[in-house]
């Protein structure tokens, strides 16, 4: 039976197993694939929109930028187109065109010049010190001396502050002269530093060179040199399409990721870059990330909490079922068992009842005879007397036990009455008496007085104690020992015990001693079936029978009969007189 247990709890295990696993792998993968495919989609168009947003944004402000250096020029050509060198040559009427400049547009020009051919400037207009400057060796000048316009590049120049020139070349009679103006550099700047997006987020303008030419308010210590490379590879990638922003995603010196968006400026000669940590870009998308992953942890949670509680319900309905299948299976065999039992006992009864009533009709006609007067005088009368009295009595009794046999193989009625369990008890010793002699057996009995009486049948009783009684007496038979019968009162039950001081029960074989046909007595000695039916009237009884043993110190049987209050007895009694 052990083995069996054994066999019954790997089975249980490996099925709760197997189900946590099916649950597990059957909600998971599916979980993991829908979600993995489904943020997979949300990223690439997550990255899509957030690299079109950047390269609109860039494209709009190298717009305004642009727009913003083709109106400055626009209104300095428009000067020299309207007034010619001579107008403007009087500072005065140039610092009234200035001051225009100035109510229209702001503080965006800081200062007009002419300059000649020889890079002298010949009027000036504005708040520095620079009349009569000379500009022969500029860089800006001799750019401009080649082109109708110029816009320079950022640069220090005679001031000693960042600043650059817009340029227009006119002809004359002599040659050619110069109308220059100096942009506001701030007010400039300020264009760039308005394209920022996260916390990360800015941008700048470079040269040809890759110079700075605006410096962002965010970031003053840029470090251009350390990515030039991204530079001059956005520059080259933005000349082939100049409309369009190049992207680019490359690592810093610190190793951080960075998204460059770049477009070209002033035709080409200029690039405004924007630049942003990739982290920063994407710290939606990062979140979304994080709460999809925490979403999926307590999916995953959920669906094992779900596998664990789901597999012990099914694993503990077919642990029922396997266990009520191997019940009803056991009750088959019990009962096929019984049957063949049955059968038997009801030829054994046949057999043994016409035998029985021929003896005591012998008995009978002997007593007839002995009324005879010839035994009148006989010495051994009184002894021919309580011989055939013991016989009729014992032929009583051998037809009353065949009627049980043949009531138990014909599932038959008992004949259930109120018994003294003390009187029944003594009877049995009594019986037992002369076979305790021979085996060397001492009985003890310890009834309780005035005990309630018990509503069972006498016979099935009798064979009760009989079976437990002849049981103890062949634990110690040819060793000797005590029988212990002990009857009293507990609550609402009437407890028995039968206790031996024999050699007792392996505890291997507790569990199967009430089996049918199982016995540990010697081969044909016992048939395995006394118990069993003991087990089975104390049953029907409503009652409890239970066995202690250990090997060596004997064993005890325990039985535990229900009272019924004297109510009770009337409630059936007149019920069972109604049905009849």
């Amino acid at each position: 039976m052990t083995q069996n247990k054994q066999l019954s709890d790997h089975y249980i295990r490996s099925l709760n197993r197997n189900i946590i696993l099916i649950i597990i792998v059957v909600s998971v993968i599916p979980l993991i694939l829908v979600s993995s495919t489904i943020y997979y989609q949300f990223r690439t168009s997550y990255h899509e929109k957030v690299y079109d947003h950047l390269r609109e944004l860039v494209h709009s402000h190298s717009r305004n930028i642009d727009y913003f250096l083709q109106e400055k020029l626009s209104d300095i050509r428009s000067l020299t187109a309207g007034y010619g060198r001579d107008k403007l040559e009087d500072e005065s009427f140039l610092q009234e065109r200035l001051v225009i400049l100035q109510k229209n547009f702001g503080k965006d020009f800081v200062d007009l010049g002419v300059i000649n051919a020889d890079g002298k400037q010949t009027a000036y207009a504005g708040p520095f010190k620079l009349a009569k400057a000379d500009y022969a060796d500029a860089g800006w000048f001799r750019r401009s001396i080649q082109s109708e316009f110029f816009i320079s590049d950022v640069f220090l120049g005679l001031r000693g502050m960042p600043h650059f020139i817009i340029a227009v070349r006119n002809s004359h009679q002599e040659g050619y002269w110069i109308l220059r103006a100096t942009i506001d550099f701030v007010r400039f700047t300020s264009l760039v530093d308005n394209i920022r997006l996260g916390e990360t987020g800015f941008a700048f303008i470079l040269n040809k060179t890759g110079e700075l030419q605006t410096t962002p308010i965010s970031r003053p210590s840029i470090e251009v040199d350390a990515s030039r490379t991204i530079y001059t590879e956005l520059l080259s990638r933005s000349a082939v399409i100049p409309e369009e922003p190049r992207v680019a995603v490359k690592s810093d010196s610190n190793q951080n990721k960075n998204i460059y968006i770049a477009a070209l400026l002033k035709n080409g000669d200029w690039l405004l870059v924007y630049q942003q940590r990739m982290a920063d870009a994407f710290a939606d998308l990062n979140k979304t990330f994080m709460l999809t992953t925490a979403l999926m942890f307590l999916g995953l949670v959920a669906i094992i909490i779900m596998a664990f509680t789901l597999s012990k319900a099914v694993v503990r309905r077919v642990a029922r079922a396997d266990s009520e299948k191997q019940l009803m299976s056991k009750k088959v065999i019990e009962a096929s068992k019984l049957a063949s039992v049955g059968e038997l006992a009801a030829g054994i009864a046949h057999e043994i009842n016409n035998p029985v009533a021929i003896m005591v009709e012998e008995a009978g006609w002997m007593g007839d005879l002995m009324e005879d007067v010839v035994f009148d005088k006989n010495e051994d009368r009184s002894e021919f007397e309580r011989s055939i009295k013991q016989i009729q009595t014992q032929g009583k009794r051998c037809k009353e036990i065949t009627h049980k046999l043949l009531s138990f193989a014909r599932q038959t009625d008992s004949t259930v009455q109120d018994v003294d369990i003390k009187t029944v008890i003594e009877e049995m010793v009594a019986l037992s008496s002369q076979r305790t002699k021979y085996s060397l057996v001492q009985i003890r009995t310890e009834v309780e007085q005035n005990l309630p009486s018990i509503r069972a049948s006498i016979s099935e009783l009798q064979q009760v104690f009989f079976n437990l009684i002849n049981n103890a007496i062949d634990a110690m038979e040819n060793q000797g020992g005590t029988l212990t019968i002990s009857c009293k009162q507990q609550n609402s039950f009437i407890v028995i015990k039968i206790s031996d001081t024999g050699k007792g029960i392996p505890e291997a074989n507790l569990d199967r001693i009430f089996d049918p046909f199982f016995t540990t007595k010697p081969v044909g000695k016992g048939t395995g079936l006394g118990l069993s039916i003991c087990y089975g009237i104390i049953e029907k009884m409503g009652g409890k029978i239970d066995v202690q043993s250990k090997v060596g110190s004997g064993t005890t049987f325990l039985i535990y009969l229900p009272l019924q209050s004297k109510a009770s007895r009337l409630g059936k009694e007149n019920s069972a007189e109604i049905n009849q």
